[in-house]
């Protein structure tokens, strides 16, 4: 083990986990970002509910998914917009989708 700086006392511990990232392993990220978006297609594609706001969103996914976007993919713009989605989801109070919302988040963010 590498010397401790001077006037530090040496640490001696070992990592009873393994590295965080692993702790993802069996999540199905795709399958929730797929069921979120699809819920949200539902209102944004309609023009009652789409707007300006939303038709950027849309790009910016498109972009996204295209590998476009050199500094948001999917999960980010996902969970840059949760507190809208969780909104327009309140509004047509669509408890499904909101509940699909929470696993996105619990899980993934």
């Amino acid at each position: 083990m590498d010397q401790p700086a001077a006037g530090f006392p040496a640490l001696h511990f070992e990592l009873e986990q393994p590295d965080r990232y692993l702790t993802f392993q069996g999540i199905d990220f795709e399958g929730n970002m797929r069921r979120v978006l699809a819920h949200l297609y539902r209102y944004i594609e309609d023009p009652a509910h789409g707007n300006a706001f939303w038709d950027r969103f849309k790009a910016r996914l498109q972009a996204a998914e295209a590998g476009a976007a050199t500094i948001c993919d999917k999960l980010l713009l996902l969970h840059s917009h949760v507190y809208y989605m969780v909104d327009l989801f309140e509004e047509q109070e669509d408890e499904i989708a909101l509940a699909d919302l929470k696993t996105l988040e619990e899980e993934c963010f």
